[in-house]
């Protein structure tokens, strides 16, 4: 028999503390980042090349500007009528998943990790269901690539113990939706030291 060949496979990497675990855990061939116009787009393009450095893996940047579509924290602007927290932007993982599939096909990759973790369930792109019909829609295409969220039925603290990420890696994610330096009062700053404080790490300084 003969050597058997790994499977190409991707990552959609924003550079925060799920999608940085993943990249540690599961160490794809190539990892994605998507800069569509978010306020933290800088820190997040830093933070991803640094991390797939550290691991050995493939980095892309992917660069569309979405500004003038977002809402939000994310955006910089109002949240939408629609939205059901301040960090939301219309479709945004729906966004990000096709444009990262749009790099991953051209790359070979027959999988596109995402970082969807259990808490993520708070909006609809972030439930099993829709991960499973954003799976099925892109495997009903040409090329036959698959959309995994290996972390969905996990905390943000179980991902980071069950990839065993050392703290000097996860001292790199930045989780902040406002600006490329973390604002500390946005849903993904305030998830960020409470995890951290979680996994004893100590970030709280009052």
């Amino acid at each position: 028999m003969g050597r058997r060949i790994p499977m190409t496979s991707a990552l959609l990497l924003s550079g925060g503390m799920d999608s940085l675990s993943i990249a540690w855990w599961k160490r794809p061939t190539h990892a994605i980042t998507i800069d569509y116009g978010q306020k933290a787009a800088i820190t997040e393009r830093t933070v991803s090349a640094a991390i797939c450095a550290e691991i050995g893996i493939v980095h892309h940047v992917v660069s569309v500007d979405c500004r003038s579509l977002g809402s939000g924290d994310m955006a910089g602007a109002a949240a939408d009528a629609a939205a059901p927290a301040s960090d939301w932007w219309p479709y945004r993982n729906q966004l990000l998943i096709t444009l990262a599939a749009m790099k991953a096909i051209g790359l070979g990759a027959k999988v596109l990790y995402i970082g969807t973790v259990a808490s993520d369930e708070g909006h609809r792109d972030g439930t099993k269901d829709f991960v499973r019909m954003i799976d099925e829609l892109v495997l009903y295409q040409e090329g036959g690539l698959r959309i995994e969220a290996p972390a969905i039925g996990l905390t943000t603290v179980e991902l980071v113990n069950e990839a065993k990420v050392p703290a000097r890696v996860l001292a790199y994610a930045h989780s902040c939706h406002k600006a490329d330096i973390p604002c500390g009062n946005c849903r993904g700053c305030n998830k960020y030291v409470e995890s951290m404080d979680s996994l004893g790490y100590g970030c709280r300084t009052s």
